[in-house]
């Protein structure tokens, strides 16, 4: 075998139940893959390092030095958008790392490239996503195993075929949360301020006894009443970082449009991202249009609605 093609799914955040850490553990990560945005690259056999993408050849380079191969080809054919909160560098990063595995018959699990890679370890949404795809929730790290460890999956659950997520990728504050996520992202999470005792208790109560029961009883109502409150309450948290609950006043807005029409309203990650769900696909087409007016008012951006997606990456 001399190449190999691998498909990867993008990702949205819905956020973490626990930055408290005084049970031991930190994050915990809610999220789901999604069939749109993907990822491309092909991998081949090579001598030395040859990509044109600068992240690639990172994430080639960590590859090959530890499983002392010669080299490696990469060629991105499809991105994900970056520092969007859609996860293109673990995507990118574990995608690379299976096609080379699969090249050479390393038959490595999507835990050990994490960790050769060091990508997914402080969140493992990223590498649930491209393992198995689904709505995901994982457990956080041990704290004495920060950046050690991929935090285990504690519950995977197919998504509904007939549920849409509407996904809006503002352009603004994206350049700024841009040049924050590569300058200040791993100071601010190593001395973020801790999370009450009482709002991790609760976060974690709203996943165990709301937000995972009603997806088991595909209750979109439920479940999409569930997420926005989870949301906004560790938005609280965020808010020391950005304007608000929100990333921005155009996702503040969006939020606000999807609240009224959708069965959800959230900001993925550090955004500017927001999505909602909605069980009609014509109702995900008007609330895209609509969207898209939102949009094109503020700055322009990206605006579309896809299904969720409950496989992991594909190889060729």
């Amino acid at each position: 075998m001399d190449k190999v093609t691998v498909t990867a799914p993008g990702h949205l955040h819905a956020g973490n139940f626990d930055l408290s850490g005084d049970l031991g553990r930190l994050y915990g990560t809610v999220g789901f893959a999604l069939e749109q945005p993907t990822l491309e690259i092909e991998a081949k056999r090579s001598g030395e390092i040859l990509t044109k993408d600068k992240d690639a050849h990172l994430y080639a380079e960590r590859f090959i030095e530890k499983y002392d191969l010669p080299g490696a080809e990469i060629e991105v054919n499809r991105a994900l958008p970056k520092y969007v909160g859609i996860g293109h560098h673990t995507t990118l990063a574990l995608s690379i790392g299976k096609g080379l595995s699969r090249l050479h018959n390393l038959s490595l699990s999507m835990e050990e490239i994490a960790q050769t890679m060091k990508r997914g370890l402080i969140t493992a949404l990223g590498t649930y996503a491209c393992k198995s795809g689904g709505f995901i929730v994982e457990g956080g790290f041990r704290i004495e195993e920060m950046e050690k460890m991929v935090p285990p999956l504690i519950f995977r659950r197919k998504i509904p075929e007939n549920w849409y997520f509407v996904v809006g990728i503002p352009n603004a504050s994206r350049d700024e949360i841009a040049e924050m996520r590569k300058d200040e992202e791993d100071e601010i999470l190593k001395n973020l301020r801790s999370m009450s005792e009482e709002l991790s208790a609760e976060l974690s109560r709203i996943v165990l006894v709301k937000m995972i029961p009603a997806i088991m009883e595909r209750d979109i109502e439920v479940f999409g009443d569930s997420l926005s409150d989870f949301n906004s309450k560790l938005g609280t948290v965020w808010s020391d970082y950005q304007e608000g609950i929100y990333c921005n006043d155009v996702v503040k807005r969006g939020v606000e449009i999807l609240k009224d029409r959708a069965y959800c309203a959230c900001q993925s990650s550090w955004g500017p991202t927001f999505y909602g769900i909605v069980d009609d696909e014509s109702d995900a087409a008007r609330l895209t249009e609509d969207l898209k007016d939102l949009l094109e008012d503020n700055g322009g951006g990206d605006i579309f609605y896809t299904k969720g997606r409950n496989e992991g990456l594909e190889l060729s």
